[in-house]
């Protein structure tokens, strides 16, 4: 038996090949590579400074709460499931965790559990109604984004502030040479990504919202999965807000986190997460928070009024709708 061998120069030949054959397979699987590409481009031409390092940074420290959230409701959509809430989790975790280090004087860890504590019990209402007693998650999580917020103003009905300079560590302080938001953020980006590619239950999120019944009769927990994911998102919620409230040294129940869930929910679409469930990725996920933080703050410092960039950001969440829905017929 003869076996077939490649000589150097073939190799030469069909290395840049397949590199330039994986570079069109990602442009087709997530066009929004192209997009963000050339709006930087754009925004560095018309501005000068937008590739600052200063304002690179800033756009990364203005991404990762947003990213904080988005992986694990990412997850959440493509086992089939929504929630809307996570902009009124934001509020309360950052209120708590607000009050527990300011008003009580509790060390910035008993204010995070605090924060995190209140995200997971927020989480396992939306979990049980939506998995166990199979109530509409987008009802039900519409209903807990105003009744989330009105415990909220109910709980802390004047403004938070003056948390202390140990709280401050959270939203300010460095982590191998990493802004602490930022770090974060990255952690959870690679824990969502191995989730989903190494793990029997990164696969069972997607069999889940492929085909709920198919995946029960093959075996998988279609009830505990979605349940968890619930709590986790929740919980990152609930920490986006505690990291919020560190940075601005300030919680108001009535206006932190509004429209969260919109911003964030336009990045996961973005992203090609399909809203049927079943689809998706983390990196496309990161393509869409970026596109967001990259938008905002180019028109920012264009001085484009702010009813502007709302009416960006609305357009944006269309388009994300539009593009989960074609992209993955355009990829066949």
């Amino acid at each position: 038996m003869t076996t077939a061998t490649t000589s150097p120069a073939d190799r030469l030949v069909t290395g840049p090949r397949t590199l330039a054959g994986s570079g069109l397979d990602a442009v087709r699987r997530h066009p929004l590579l192209v997009v963000l590409a050339l709006m930087v481009l754009v925004f560095q031409l018309t501005t000068g400074s937008f590739l600052d390092g200063g304002n690179l940074r800033g756009i990364a420290t203005d991404a990762a709460t947003l990213t904080l959230v988005a992986v694990p409701l990412a997850l959440l959509v493509i086992s089939g499931y929504l929630d809307l809430s996570v902009g009124s989790t934001v509020a309360l975790g950052g209120l708590v965790a607000g009050w527990l280090a300011g008003q009580q004087h509790q060390s910035p860890v008993v204010a995070v559990l605090g924060a995190l504590a209140v995200g997971a019990a927020v989480g396992a209402v939306n979990g049980f109604l939506c998995c166990y007693l199979g109530l509409s998650s987008f009802i039900v999580t519409l209903g807990m984004l105003a009744a989330v917020r009105g415990l909220a103003q109910q709980l802390f009905p004047l403004p938070l502030s003056s948390f202390g300079s140990g709280f401050a560590w959270l939203g300010g302080s460095r982590i191998a040479g990493i802004d602490a938001p930022v770090f974060i953020a990255l952690l959870v980006l690679v824990a969502g990504a191995l989730f989903l590619a190494l793990t029997p239950a990164g696969r069972h999120v997607f069999a889940i919202g492929v085909n709920r019944e198919a995946a029960y009769l093959s075996g998988i927990s279609i009830r505990r999965t979605p349940f968890a994911l619930f709590v986790v998102t929740s919980v990152a919620a609930a920490l986006a807000g505690a990291i919020k409230a560190s940075v601005l040294d300030s919680a108001v129940a009535g206006t932190s986190g509004a429209g969260f869930e919109l911003t964030v929910l336009t990045a996961v679409l973005l992203g090609g997460v399909a809203l049927t469930g079943g689809s998706g990725s983390v990196f496309g996920v990161l393509l869409g928070v970026l596109f967001l933080g990259c938008l905002q703050n180019g028109l920012t410092l264009l001085n484009v009024p702010t009813f502007w960039q709302q009416m960006a950001q609305g357009i944006a969440l269309v388009a994300g709708a539009a593009l989960a829905y074609f992209g993955p017929r355009l990829t066949r």
